[in-house]
């Protein structure tokens, strides 16, 4: 199965691939490729120049409705954007929260108040996002969140702890799921907050990984007040929106995630090609099963993009996306290693603890079985929701 691309899709992948060509150099050219997963850290301040320039061009928001600031741009041209954007090894996105989350959100379950003040800002590169989801013991299970809001007067005021929140150290606002009815449990009382990050009481705390970056932040709630009207949806029910927010993350952008993959292995294999390892049958056999599990994952994602551009919604089948692509990203960082054989483990003093492309991979592809969801609650969700077996106790 592949896309069935029209005249119009087709000058659109033109448009958007001169614009990358000519835009993706100069100033920017140090960009490319440089700050995805587990490289997040770099060129900050230059990622959030690169999103101004997006902007300038009507490449921010592309598939957000023309009344919200987005381009309007169509499923199949949400696809063809996003694969240009890989080949052109755009960099990593800095508004990638507020684009793909929080805005789709607030356009779907926001009030008209809350879509004029939060939505141009995105749009134009000029405020970003975090998400206050996981708490210590609200991972996985995010319905045990305990961080709790109350109302007084006319703010809100939020006494708790996130923890894994992305890039919270160079973001304007978050928005926060707290208990906001004492006493109640699981899936009912929460409420879906917008908080901005300069409020008193917050206190950032960067986790330092085994990349030895620190992307990933504790988030430390004090009393920290927003106003009433920053509630998304009714009060009580946040879950209803914390889902939605969810479900807006799988989409168009999956097949440009898929090519960001294919450059990777592409990396592994030219690794295996200059140092001798693709003359190893064992590691040969390894490049071309992961070569296999690729392609299928291509052809399964474009049987899903092709049902929600006919139906509108994804059906369960795409339980299985997060559990597969995960597991063969884990996979591709563990061959990378072995493809890579001493030198793998050599690192060098760059920055106290500098990591070629390869080592970054490795590393950070260990957290993939483990955010948004561990394989065994994946596993468990695919058991349960999808195939209707008994719930694990």
């Amino acid at each position: 199965m592949e896309l069935q691309l029209g005249p119009a899709e087709e000058a659109f992948r033109e448009e958007a691939r001169s614009w990358l060509e000519e835009n993706l150099s100069g100033e920017f050219s140090d960009l490319r490729g440089r700050g995805g997963p587990g490289d997040e850290h770099v060129f900050v301040e230059e990622r959030m120049a690169w999103e101004r320039r997006l902007a300038s061009g009507g490449w921010t928001c592309v598939g957000w409705a023309k009344e919200h600031g987005g381009r309007g741009a169509s499923f199949l041209e949400q696809v063809v954007w996003h694969e240009e954007y890989a080949r052109a090894r755009g960099p990593g996105r800095a508004g990638h929260i507020g684009e793909t989350l929080l805005g789709p959100t607030l356009a779907a379950l926001g009030t008209e108040a809350q879509r004029a003040r939060f939505l141009p800002p995105i749009v134009a590169g000029d405020e970003y996002w975090c998400q206050g989801y996981s708490e210590p013991g609200a991972g996985s299970d995010l319905a045990n969140v305990q961080t709790k809001a109350h109302l007084d007067g006319d703010e809100w005021v939020i006494t708790g702890q996130k923890v894994w929140t992305s890039l919270a150290q160079w973001s304007d606002w978050c928005f926060v799921i707290a208990r906001s009815e004492p006493g109640s449990l699981r899936h009912k009382g929460l409420s879906y907050l917008l908080v901005p990050m300069d409020a008193a009481g917050i206190d950032v705390r960067p986790i330092r990984q085994i990349t030895g970056t620190c992307e990933f932040n504790e988030v430390f709630f004090d009393e920290t007040r927003t106003h009433k009207d920053n509630v998304v949806g009714e009060v009580g029910g946040g879950w209803k929106v914390a889902m939605a927010t969810l479900g807006f993350e799988r989409g168009a952008s999956t097949l440009g995630q898929q090519l960001s993959f294919r450059a990777e292995f592409d990396e592994v294999i030219a690794a295996a090609r200059a140092n001798g390892a693709s003359k190893d049958p064992v590691l040969r056999q390894r490049i071309a099963d992961l070569w296999v599990r690729l392609e299928i994952m291509r052809q399964n994602t474009l049987r899903l993009l092709a049902q929600m551009q006919r139906d509108g919604h994804l059906g369960r089948e795409a339980m299985i996306s997060k559990l597969y692509w995960a597991t063969w990203h884990r996979d591709l960082g563990e061959l990378a290693m072995d493809v890579l054989g001493d030198e793998a483990e050599i690192v060098s003093e760059a920055d106290g603890y500098g990591l070629n492309a390869l080592q970054r991979l490795f590393l950070f592809s260990r957290s993939d079985t483990i955010y948004a969801g561990t394989n065994e609650i994946q596993k468990s969700i695919i058991a349960e929701r999808a195939l209707g077996l008994p719930r694990s106790r």
